[in-house]
């Protein structure tokens, strides 16, 4: 029988098994270090997944690449040159013209400033909290303003949007805050791409701006301007005639800017008459670049002078396209009509690029904007706010 003890085999002197190695205590300073390390990287990675989400503002990229094309320098924006045309996204490239001369006389080489257009704006959390900066208060409520830095409230309060070059719609209804049910319905039931639109006139708005504003809708205010056969068809109080004094016009107008706050521009209100006059138009515009506010033609006017004015004033301007909820002779919009009228805007959209559609808040409009809106996107256009479609003479 053979041993199972081979230590006989063994050479004399000699052992082969195994040296188990020498403890030196379980807190090494090795390990020590390790778990020191190991704490601080897993301290670091909880904070930065606590965090909020840090405010965007909006970022430029400066390209220093000399401009080939220089702008004269004017104090009047030249809106065939410098200005963007109508729909195009606030995301497009930018040309700038020359600085100031330097010391030698020599002017800078002009940038192309690439700028963000969903870093524009609000923290979605604060959308329905007014930015003090941009309000002056006066006897009838706050009143927009630009900020010291510049900033406008078209830029803060405007909706992010995802900067695409492919087929856009932005579409406002209008006439909200005037019956409570149906500003209700409008705010939960559209789309938060959809622009809202709030007459002055209305009751509980600032309750309003704040719920629309928290379901991510940019806003607008109508404003009452004075139509043809006025006062027959009267849009409401404080109405902005051609008649009127300039301070008249001004003060009514204040009025209805201080209505609410959070809003990126006005949208006229029946008009046809006054938006027809050069003079009393330019005085509006002339407050609204002033106070960096966008102004949108409902589209009903072919006679309105709006465009060439808010470019000349520095102001954001879009016109809508179609009326997507015409009605007559007292009759309510039909749901078909509207449908017809959506299809145009999609086919405007695809072969301009974009296209603007102006309703009102009648039940129909609701019920079929809201089904149509859910469907059009699988269609390949992009609803967007109507500031991304606003033709702004003033690069964000």
């Amino acid at each position: 029988m053979i041993s199972g003890n081979r230590d006989i085999d063994r050479p004399l002197g000699r052992d082969d098994r195994p040296k188990k190695p020498k403890r030196h205590g379980f807190f090494t300073s090795e390990r020590i270090a390790l778990s020191l390390a190991a704490i601080a990287v897993l301290g670091v990675s909880t904070a930065v997944s606590l965090r909020d989400r840090p405010f965007r503002s909006p970022a430029a990229i400066a390209i220093t690449e000399p401009v080939e094309q220089t702008v004269a320098e004017t104090t009047t924006p030249e809106p065939a040159t410098d200005a963007p045309q109508q729909g195009a996204p606030n995301a497009s490239i930018t040309r700038l013209g020359p600085k100031e001369p330097d010391e030698n006389g020599t002017p800078e080489n002009g940038v192309i400033v690439i700028r963000d257009p969903s870093a524009v704006g609000q923290h979605p959390r604060l959308a329905h909290l007014p930015d003090r900066a941009l309000i002056e208060e006066s006897e009838t409520g706050p009143l927009p303003v630009r900020d010291a830095g510049g900033r406008r409230p078209f830029d803060v309060y405007a909706r992010a949007w995802s900067g695409a070059r492919g087929a856009r719609i932005a579409i406002i209804i209008g006439g909200l805050g005037l019956s409570q049910t149906t500003t209700q319905e409008a705010i939960e039931t559209l789309r938060p791409e959809i622009t809202l639109a709030f007459a002055p006139s209305g009751n509980s708005l600032g309750r309003w701006m704040q719920t629309a504003r928290k379901e991510g809708h940019e806003i607008v205010l109508q404003v009452p301007m004075e139509p043809f056969g006025y006062p027959s068809p009267n849009p409401g109080r404080n109405t902005l005639t051609v008649d009127a004094s300039p301070a008249e016009n001004l003060t009514r107008l204040r009025w209805a800017l201080s209505r609410i706050t959070n809003y990126t521009g006005i949208m006229n209100y029946m008009g046809g008459r006054f938006t027809a006059e050069a003079e009393p138009m330019d005085e509006i515009m002339a407050e609204l670049g002033q106070r960096g506010l966008m102004y949108v033609d409902d589209g009903t006017s072919a006679r309105s002078v709006a465009q060439d004015l808010a470019l000349q004033e520095g102001v954001p301007f879009a016109a809508s396209d179609v009326l997507i909820d015409p009605t007559g002779n007292n009759r309510r919009p039909d749901r078909g009509e509207i449908l017809k009228k959506l299809d145009e805007l999609e086919r405007i959209s695809r072969a301009r690029g974009f296209a603007i559609g102006t309703g009102s808040a009648f039940d129909e409009t609701i019920e079929t904007v809201a089904e149509w809106a859910a469907e059009v996107s699988a269609r390949g256009i992009e609803l967007v706010p109507i500031s991304a479609l606003a033709a702004d003479p003033q690069p964000r």
